[in-house]
């Protein structure tokens, strides 16, 4: 039996199979939206050095089984034109490609196809994917981040340590308003509910409660409801599947600007060094914010943050889990993570 390096390879993007001396393969694609050459790629390696199947993953990696341990080096090799396309040219990170991926830690951001082709979208998610990749990758701090193009959210940024969220401000024009409510009935049906009449022959909103959809956008005939050329954004924090602490992210921030988002997301693996005291540890974010504590985590995701007029920041965050046994987190002082005695 060879020796092997599993935890090098873990770093690689290589993971450890049921079958000894084999490993699946994940290829980082930020957005998920790229040329369909490289599906010859993904079928040669597969072919080759792997089992002959794929699986796209579920963080839509494509996931290649059955590499020996012994081929990793010469896949890093033929798989490299593919890394410099992903993470440098598209994405404009930069890193050593010669040897494959350098870190598994952040995970492959994911994005709905979004303003590329969704009538829904209000943003780009391709090109904020790739922007947030630029921000994270290279670094061993986990993390894994979505980016939905609207409140629909396919990506299930609620579930994401950090979820992104395209929302748009609608502009309302009266002089273009009809009077037909055809906004208000898709708003009661579709999203919140928070347009009515205003009495005068008009349409009154509750800014309140609006979750920034633009529904009424495109269910307005006459263009008196329209997306502003400026896009905002939402983030959600904190949210995670599992078998101990499974709960929905709540929302971190409202109504970004862009450049405010990435200001954010640039800080993330300056906090998780701080978190995990520069120990790279396979913990979700919403463990790290609770090892910091809620307000620590803002006012270090914050710092250098220049936030736009428009921008709301959550003071309190009030999580709800899903404890599988009564009192989960009662325990003695010593097994505290987060308080020494």
């Amino acid at each position: 039996m060879e020796d092997i390096n599993i935890k090098e390879l873990r770093q690689m993007c290589y993971r450890q199979s049921k079958i000894p001396g084999e490993f699946l393969l994940q290829l980082r694609c930020a957005g998920n939206y790229m040329d369909a050459k490289w599906l010859e790629m993904v079928q040669h390696v597969c072919q080759t050095w792997g089992n002959g199947d794929f699986h796209i993953g579920t963080r839509l990696t494509f996931d290649i089984p059955g590499i020996k341990a012994k081929s990793v080096p010469e896949v890093n090799k033929y798989i490299e034109p593919f890394i410099v396309e992903m993470e440098e040219n598209m994405c404009g990170v930069e890193m050593d490609t010669k040897n494959g991926y350098p870190y598994i830690g952040p995970r492959n951001v994911v994005a709905c196809v979004g303003g590329i082709h969704c009538i829904k979208a209000n943003v780009n998610t391709q090109e904020m994917a790739h922007k947030v990749e630029k921000l994270i990758y290279p670094n061993p701090y986990h993390v894994k981040i979505g980016v939905a193009g609207c409140p629909n959210d396919c990506v299930k940024a609620q579930f994401q340590d950090i979820g992104i969220v395209g929302v748009t401000m609608p502009v309302y024009d009266a002089d273009r308003c009809i009077s037909c409510g055809a906004c208000i009935k898709k708003c009661q049906k579709a999203a919140t509910g928070v347009l009515e009449p205003d009495g005068r022959g008009r349409v009154a909103k509750d800014l309140c409660c609006c979750v920034g959809c633009g529904e009424c956008v495109t269910a307005c005939p006459t263009g008196a409801w329209s997306r502003q050329e400026k896009v905002f954004y939402k983030i959600y924090i904190g949210g995670r599947s599992g078998k101990q602490y499974p709960r929905m992210g709540k929302m971190f921030a409202n109504w970004l600007s862009e450049e405010a988002v990435l200001a954010i997301i640039k800080n993330w693996p300056a906090f998780s060094d701080m978190a995990l005291g520069g120990k790279a540890e396979y913990l979700h974010g919403g463990h790290l914010i609770d090892r910091a504590g809620y307000h620590n985590f803002k006012n270090f995701m914050l710092k250098d943050v220049e936030l736009n007029p428009e921008a709301l920041i959550a003071d309190n965050v009030y999580w709800a889990e899903q404890e599988y046994r009564s009192n989960i987190h009662l325990k003695s002082l010593d097994r505290h993570m987060n308080v020494q005695p």
